[in-house]
């Protein structure tokens, strides 16, 4: 999906949610433990309830590669069901060296046929290129994560007062125009998701940490919202495991509406619908 889609799709359904498919199987509702594949069962009935209140979908790739083959086949099976119209995330935190990061390339984008993926830049601007030669494909770089460790390397301070952080968004931003990259930015920092909304205006930033995590959707917006919107806002567990229930999928489209509204009223206000 290319950078105008993307934003033709926001003001569209009038969101810029993202839902995070974070599927742990010690999570499942009981009774879809009968199922022949319950990860599978419980994917389609989220994607089914919660598809009209958000943009994207977000798979973390830990929760299926843990499950071995039929972890990767449920990834699959999952990724085609979500509708062509809706944004993918694979949260594969990839980056190696070149012929390396050529074959999760290809596997995120040609195999298993996601529109994006999460990159860790420690390696370098090399070990991110092959991403990047892809039409219409996304590479989304950790910048500021909402973790405690974040202030481990990423906030330290590298040269002339300039943080890690920055310096990645510098480097890639110069390399990588808007329409292939878009940073992840942690909603528990507010004020530097300000900093880096100054810093780079045109991109797109992925932010987790609202909801289980605590961050404030509408600190989110007044400081990263930008003329196109620019931000894809994810939530998992809040969302996905709101019932463990047989109700689980309603109640899963309850709290993606609640969002999804609130986000409507925020785009409204910023005048960006």
């Amino acid at each position: 999906m290319n950078k105008q889609s993307l934003i033709h799709q926001i003001k569209t359904k009038k969101n810029f949610l993202c839902i995070g498919l974070d599927t742990d199987i010690t999570k499942i509702p009981a009774h879809l433990l009968q199922t022949a594949n319950p990860v599978l069962a419980f994917n389609k009935a989220i994607i089914d309830a919660t598809k009209n209140y958000c943009v994207s979908y977000k798979i973390n790739t830990a929760f299926y590669e843990a499950q071995g083959v039929l972890g990767w086949q449920t990834m699959q099976e999952t990724l085609a069901y979500i509708p062509d119209n809706i944004f993918t995330i694979a949260d594969a935190k990839r980056g190696d060296i070149g012929n390396t990061s050529n074959q999760y390339a290809k596997a995120f984008f040609e195999t298993i046929p996601f529109d994006a993926v999460t990159l860790a830049p420690y390696m370098g601007t090399d070990s991110l290129a092959p991403f990047f030669t892809y039409e219409n494909k996304w590479g989304i770089i950790l910048a500021l994560t909402s973790n405690a460790g974040s202030s481990d390397f990423e906030q330290q301070q590298i040269n002339h007062n300039k943080r890690l952080f920055e310096e990645v968004i510098d480097v890639f931003s110069k390399q990588v125009d808007s329409t292939k990259l878009m940073f992840v930015v942690g909603a528990t920092k507010p004020k530097e998701l300000g900093e880096i909304r100054k810093r780079i205006p045109e991109y797109f930033l992925l932010v987790p940490g609202v909801g289980a995590q605590g961050g404030s959707l509408a600190d989110v917006a007044a400081h990263g919202l930008n003329k196109d919107c620019g931000l894809l806002i994810n939530a998992s567990r809040s969302i996905i495991y709101a019932s463990s229930g047989v109700d689980f999928a309603e109640n899963a489209a309850y709290e993606a509406k609640l969002m999804a509204d609130e986000m409507a009223l925020l785009l409204t206000k910023y005048q960006i619908i």
